[in-house]
């Protein structure tokens, strides 16, 4: 009576292992890159070895992104405007 207990409770959770591995496939895990050089650090973001963006943080001034643009795959920045205005200062005291 005992075995067939156990063997009924390792049967059933059989399934939800296996859903489990599914989700698993659907949803990869997110890789992300650290290179160095002499004058950025730059974090590369994976999803299933697809490139999704690239944080640019240099030595001096802010950090900012790069993202593949439509099927060429060029990058572009992120949060920059398309309409640049220029932005002198005038008066100061």
């Amino acid at each position: 009576m005992l075995k067939k207990l156990l063997l009924i409770a390792l049967l059933s959770g059989l399934p939800l292992g296996m859903v489990n591995a599914q989700e698993d496939q659907l949803n990869p895990e997110p890789e992300i890159t650290i290179t160095h050089d002499g004058e950025a650090t730059y974090y590369e973001y994976r999803v299933g070895g697809i490139l999704k963006e690239i944080k640019v943080v240099p030595v001096v001034g802010e950090p900012y992104y790069l993202v593949p643009q439509g099927e060429s795959g060029e990058l572009i920045r992120a949060g920059e405007p398309t309409v640049l205005t220029p932005k002198w200062v005038l008066f100061s005291w």
